[in-house]
């Protein structure tokens, strides 16, 4: 099948990747001339497990092209993918104004039936106002489908090859035929394609997202409450997520979620239930308990080296959102060092894949360390910000001697408290008692 995918961000380029990569005919369509010409060249903009090989293969095999030419890769397809951004707006709401720039430009550039597939993350009700734009625009048949995308940065490759459900909101018996088709070689052992309402779609991406994203909160609140209790929050987390109807996932304590979807999310989902005059009170907690999850990891740090850090330089270990990602977009790590350099401290950071990222948000404010064990030399204290594989096993003994002082905030969790007393740590971590 031929497919345009206009957008090449993080959900456009793995879509356009993977579909190629099941035979189709992909182009991947971006108004940003040089990303494109990078993109020619094999240069991937974001880092992404298996990204990187996946489209140079397919490139390769002249089954996935690059451009900037719309109206031409339109008139070759037969379906067309919006995977542009929906920034947040100032009010919390999806700023759609790229979603319909491009549904314009899709219209304007129809020769014949073709379909359109929202897969940006988009309110209830975008379908509508889409298919109203492209009325407008043409006399061609159309359809337009909702298609959520539910990948996890860091493993986005392998969950759209193999997917654990995909959703289709369709009013059409045609197009929903043609989108079973498309993700019909996704699914040769089993049918886990859901089609229902566009409506229903477009609230399921939001509805999954949020929960997830309360998920995480309720598991920080409980943390708070165990360190007031003297509880331990990670065995209380192995307690619950034992049980089948919990499960283990997104119940770890910490810092609170970033990247651009829960925070956004939850924040539109709000918006929207406003809009329509109900209630969001268990979302809207979500959301400030996150905010106020990475306030308290400051506090931490005041507590025990005061409101002035001038003076004080603190070694960070990880950038990203989470591991296995660039991606720093509503990272904890930017909230508390930009906290820590208003206070007057010195941050010397480290991390495997976002350390340009981190430039964007820093500048020059910050050090940029070529190791982790370089960003802690003659350092105050570690913060550990992101739980990368890396910093799973480091020699203490070297870390030790390298600090100033032996202290570590752990914002992940992910040492043992016991080991770090005997090695003569002070050891401060989410949702448990400070060994000092």
């Amino acid at each position: 099948m031929k497919i345009t995918i206009i957008g090449t961000g993080y959900v456009g380029l793995v879509a356009g990747a993977c579909l190629a990569d099941m035979g189709n005919e992909v182009i991947c369509i971006d108004n940003n001339a040089e990303k494109i010409n990078q993109l020619e060249k094999g240069i991937i903009p974001i880092y992404e497990p298996g990204l990187e090989e996946l489209v140079k293969a397919n490139v390769r095999e002249n089954r996935l092209k690059f451009s900037s030419d719309i109206d031409n890769a339109v008139k070759v397809s037969e379906v067309c993918f919006i995977a542009v951004g929906t920034p947040q707006g100032e009010d919390g709401s999806a700023d759609l104004q790229y979603v319909f720039d491009v549904a314009k430009s899709i219209a304007k550039a129809m020769n014949g039936y073709k379909v359109i597939v929202d897969k940006s993350t988009v309110p209830v009700g975008t379908a509508e106002k889409v298919s109203e734009i492209i009325r407008e625009n043409t006399k061609c048949p159309f359809d337009v489908v909702s298609n959520p995308e539910f990948l996890k940065q860091g493993n986005a490759v392998e969950d759209f090859l193999k997917p654990d459900r995909v959703i289709i909101g369709s009013n059409s018996d045609k197009a929903t035929r043609i989108m079973q088709d498309i993700y019909a070689p996704f699914f040769r052992t089993g049918n886990r394609i859901i089609v229902m309402d566009i409506k229903s779609a477009e609230m399921t991406k939001y509805a999954a997202n949020s929960f997830l994203a309360t998920k995480i909160s309720f598991m920080n609140e409980i943390a708070n409450l165990c360190e007031k209790v003297g509880a331990d929050a990670e065995m209380v987390r192995v307690g619950i997520s034992t049980d089948s109807r919990i499960g283990n996932k997104f119940l770890f304590p910490g810092l609170g979620y970033g990247e651009s979807c829960f925070p956004k999310d939850v924040k539109a989902l709000i918006k929207t239930a406003q809009e329509n005059k109900c209630k969001m009170n268990i979302i809207k907690a979500a959301d400030e308990i996150n905010k106020k999850q990475r306030e308290l990891f400051i506090d931490k740090i005041i507590d025990k080296f005061g409101n002035d850090l001038t003076g004080k330089t603190f070694g960070v270990w990880g950038l990203a959102f989470k591991p296995k990602t660039n991606d720093m977009r509503e990272a904890p790590s930017i909230t508390i060092i930009k906290a820590l350099l208003e206070k007057g401290a010195k941050i010397k950071a480290y991390d495997p894949k976002a350390m340009e990222s981190a430039r964007y948000y820093f500048g020059d404010k910050i050090e940029y360390s070529q190791t982790s064990y370089e960003a802690i030399d003659r350092a105050d204290a570690l913060l550990l910000l992101t739980e990368w594989n890396e910093f799973r096993r480091p020699d203490f003994e070297k870390i030790k001697n390298l600090l100033k002082q032996p202290i570590i905030f752990d914002g992940r969790n992910q040492y043992n408290a016991k080991n770090l007393k005997n090695y003569g740590f002070c050891y401060i971590q989410v949702g448990c008692n400070s060994i000092c």
